[in-house]
């Protein structure tokens, strides 16, 4: 329905995207096929700035249909949305660099206003105690030790939990120093800290396989199988479940260890444009929305600063 969107999405990929972010912008536009077929029965030719803005009420609806066309389970967040429209914007825009017609201008699509979030980190103590609460937790030994190598991995490093899960073992060197190639396949090293390498290496002593994956489920895998690897979900899931039994308050999740690495390295006096190449960020802004200082940290700075402190 949508006009050389296959040739756009062969765009986007020949122009070096992930696999992933091809997929999600095919989703994104088969959403807009869906609503303009099913939802206002308009032609692509036919829309308008009007047609835009009830496509926008239709994202934030609980009626909208996945991009499987399955009814939806919760509202989207306001990030979701913006992403989606995101996508539709791009495709105008590359319909317009074509010399092809677009409807209307992709300046038409205007994102929504982000909520405002009071930004938090767990305190270090917490996450301390988080990175090390496998040990305690889990019964069976190699379960123990690959989780705590998990997040001791992710604090250490700062990487995303995608980087993580895509590791191999032969990535690993005695120097401590990991070469990975990230988001928008932009390439960086990130460092283990001796911690993180005594719990790797505990870790693999006791496996005893050939897969080349550095971090394997302990269910259904294959000797030597490369698609035999941990999966984000289930990280996420380890960590929820262990933070609501150390009682910790603050939500957590894998990505809240990148937020962590760069705050307590910022409190610890880290240079911004170093954080900057050790998250693989290509603005010294974006870093910045990453470096939140703790409650603790806040409050101690208060008390020393305050002017009318005594």
């Amino acid at each position: 329905m949508l006009p050389f969107k296959e040739d756009f999405l062969l765009s986007i990929k020949t122009n070096n995207y992930s696999p992933e972010t091809v997929y999600n912008y095919e989703r994104d536009l088969a959403v807009f096929e869906y609503f303009l077929e099913h939802d206002v029965r308009t032609a692509f030719s036919d829309v308008s700035k009007r047609t835009v803005e009830l496509y926008k009420a239709y994202l934030t609806s609980r009626d909208r249909k996945t991009a499987d066309h399955a009814a939806s389970q919760q509202a989207l967040a306001a990030g979701s949305i913006n992403r989606t429209l995101s996508s539709l914007r791009r495709y105008l825009k590359y319909l317009i660099e074509l010399d092809e017609v677009s409807p209307v201008p992709p300046e038409a699509v205007r994102l929504l206003k982000m909520p405002k979030k009071h930004a938090r980190v767990a305190e270090l103590d917490d996450l301390i105690r988080l990175i090390e609460s496998p040990t305690a937790y889990e019964k069976k030994r190699e379960v123990a030790l690959r989780n705590r190598a998990i997040l001791e991995m992710l604090f250490a490093t700062g990487m995303r939990i995608s980087e993580l899960t895509a590791l191999n073992k032969n990535q690993l060197d005695a120097t401590g120093r990991i070469f990975i190639r990230g988001k928008g396949r932009k390439e960086r090293f990130v460092y283990l800290t001796e911690r993180a390498t005594r719990c790797i290496a505990d870790y693999l002593k006791i496996r005893g396989d050939d897969s080349p994956a550095l971090f394997l489920p302990t269910r259904g895998r294959n000797s030597g199988s490369a698609k035999a690897r941990i999966s984000p979900n289930y990280v996420q899931m380890k960590i929820k479940q262990y933070r609501e039994r150390l009682g910790i308050n603050v939500p957590t999740s894998a990505h809240s260890f990148r937020h962590g690495f760069a705050t307590y390295l910022a409190e610890e006096g880290a240079n911004p444009a170093a954080i900057q190449i050790l998250l693989g960020h290509e603005s010294l802004h974006t870093t910045t929305r990453y470096v939140h200082a703790s409650d603790a940290y806040a409050e101690k700075t208060h008390k020393q600063f305050h002017p009318l402190k005594k």
